[in-house]
């Protein structure tokens, strides 16, 4: 059982750090809206990262804080690491959004480029620290990370109170900011149900979620960039997310495309692709039930791939 008091002291120790971001409504779709892209660094990530590096002992700061990512949980880590003090390290993919790596140096880490995907990135990680005996600091597999995430569905909860008997829908990857949102959820005395969904071209947790193993997976370059990847062997967000949401849903890139598209033309606002699988599914009819709740992570797109989709030239 995941702790629950967890949740309310990771909302006191984000209170003032992260802003409360936008909840808006689409009375046309009956969809509530999340918009995470207005947080600090432009993405949800900022949450679990901030919770994990505030709730660390002080030892555990000094010796240096490594992670990886592909970009987001990066930038949440390296903000932390400048509030209290600490060096960051950020092992990325060659294949890395060079403005998140951008912004993450500029929030002072230290940027490790490794060879591969996510995957390779993340591996390299979780040696070095080892192998230097530094502070991992993981995007997804931390219970203090996951309870950070929980966050965002509190603040909906308690804006809306209505959308408890709605259905929730979440972009996963390693499954940490679905894990928190159930976890929340999970206070409720009906929790309502929790949808979860990535690119076709990266399903790990949809894998095993359905089949129990993510082995054999090809995966393909995605607009869903922070949700690529395999996740940590034995991550606990796995038996979390079996115990909590319905069912992991999958969407094409075409469909991750239009919702970008769609987002820009009639919200004005700009997500990059992980942050519009839910909308993405909502438009392709993989979610029909209403009102639902999009949970809407971040908005930190190339520039130029974001105008490239708004002008009609992806995908090709």
């Amino acid at each position: 059982m995941f702790p629950h008091s967890w949740l309310q002291r990771a909302s006191e120790r984000l209170a003032p750090y992260i802003l409360r971001t936008p909840l808006t409504y689409d009375a046309a779709r009956k969809v509530y809206l999340k918009w995470e892209n207005h947080q600090v660094t432009g993405s949800f990530k900022a949450r679990g990262a901030l919770n994990k590096v505030l709730s660390l002992e002080n030892w555990e700061r000094s010796r240096g804080i490594v992670a990886a990512s592909a970009g987001n949980h990066g930038q949440g880590v390296a903000l932390a690491g400048k509030l209290v003090g600490a060096s960051v390290s950020v092992f990325v993919a060659e294949t890395a959004v060079p403005t998140k790596v951008a912004a993450m140096r500029s929030l002072g880490a230290q940027i490790h480029t490794v060879p591969g995907g996510y995957g390779e990135a993340e591996q390299a990680g979780i040696n070095y620290a080892k192998s230097n005996n530094l502070t991992w600091v993981s995007p997804y597999n931390d219970a203090q990370v996951i309870a950070g995430q929980a966050t965002v569905a509190m603040e909906i909860i308690q804006e809306a109170p209505q959308l408890q008997d709605a259905v929730w829908v979440v972009p996963v990857g390693g499954g940490g900011l679905i894990s928190g949102i159930g976890a929340a959820l999970s206070t409720l005395n009906h929790p309502p149900p929790l949808y979860g969904v990535q690119s076709t071209a990266s399903p790990f947790l949809c894998e095993i979620f359905h089949r129990g193993s993510q082995a054999g997976i090809i995966e393909l370059p995605s607009l869903a960039d922070g949700l690529a990847g395999p996740l940590e062997e034995g991550s606990v967000t796995i038996p979390l997310v079996k115990q909590w949401v319905e069912d992991i849903l999958l969407v094409d890139e075409s469909d991750i495309a239009n919702a970008i598209l769609f987002a820009w033309k009639a919200y004005g606002e700009k997500l990059e692709g992980s942050a519009a699988v839910p909308l993405a599914a909502l438009l392709s009819g993989k979610i029909t039930q209403t009102p639902a709740v999009l949970i809407l992570t971040g908005g930190n797109i190339l520039p130029e791939l974001h105008q490239r989709i708004i002008n009609g030239h992806y995908p090709r």
